[in-house]
């Protein structure tokens, strides 16, 4: 069982709390999962240290049980929120990226993870490969060769927050997959859209899907609107399929 969220003593027989959340965030299965340090350690040092190894808050001891909970409460749900919107990017069948003005990787999903391995030249830790570097130019759109065959499609959706530049990941592979995802990609849909697209694709209704994103169903249905346009397609079904990597 993967937990929601973990409370760890800063000091406990053996392996320190600290260390112990160092391994947890190491591990990508776990990576996820929020760490709240409850501990009676409250000099500076161990509170920084709670924070540098991956920990989300820090409470110290004498605890107050209403208080944890709240806090155990809001980072729990936090984390979960986070989760889906990042599955929900990989479901469309693309990856996404967010890229510092120095060309350091400030967060991938998992499926831009997994692509980057797959790419002919080597992925230094960290860094936006040297290959991908033209999806940089603003408005760039690219295609690469990767090592195991096939053909990543690149492409610039501008600039995020704290300047970061988002990029969006598409494999096309041959077929209808591969023409459903350079579809896809060509279609430029917002980071919005691609979320609503997402949960589409996974059966959810209007009003299921405005709930996981927190805005109304009418609001979804506009979302659904714009991306049937840049899809060229007229039916929720159609819009589906190209999200799952089959034309209709």
């Amino acid at each position: 069982m993967v937990p929601d969220a973990i409370l760890l003593d800063g000091l406990m027989p053996g392996l320190s709390g600290f260390e112990t959340c160092r391994r947890i965030k190491a591990n990508a299965a776990l990576a996820h999962i929020p760490v709240l340090f409850m501990t009676g350690l409250s000099e500076t040092a161990h509170v920084v240290e709670g924070f540098e190894c991956g920990g989300v808050d820090y409470v110290v001891k004498p605890i107050r049980a209403q208080e944890v909970l709240a806090r155990l409460h809001t980072h729990t749900h936090n984390a979960r929120i986070t989760r889906m919107a990042r599955d929900a990017v990989d479901v469309a069948g693309m990856g996404v990226m967010f890229v510092d003005t120095r060309g350091r990787i400030a967060w991938r999903s998992p499926q831009a993870a997994l692509w980057l391995h797959a790419l002919e030249d080597p992925v230094a830790p960290g860094l936006l490969p040297q290959s991908l570097e033209p999806a940089l130019v603003p408005a760039a759109a690219i295609v690469i060769g990767t090592a195991t065959g096939m053909r990543l499609s690149v492409r610039n959706l501008g600039a995020a927050a704290l300047g970061e530049t988002m990029l969006l990941f598409a494999m096309q592979r041959e077929g209808a997959a591969g023409a459903s995802s350079a579809r896809l990609a060509e279609a430029a849909l917002t980071p919005r859209e691609t979320e609503v697209l997402s949960w589409l694709a996974k059966g959810k209704t209007n009003r299921d899907i405005g709930e996981i994103l927190g805005t109304n169903p009418r609001t979804v249905n506009k979302h659904l609107e714009h991306i049937f346009e840049k899809l060229g397609v007229e039916t929720r079904a159609a819009a589906a399929a190209l999200a799952r990597g089959q034309l209709v």
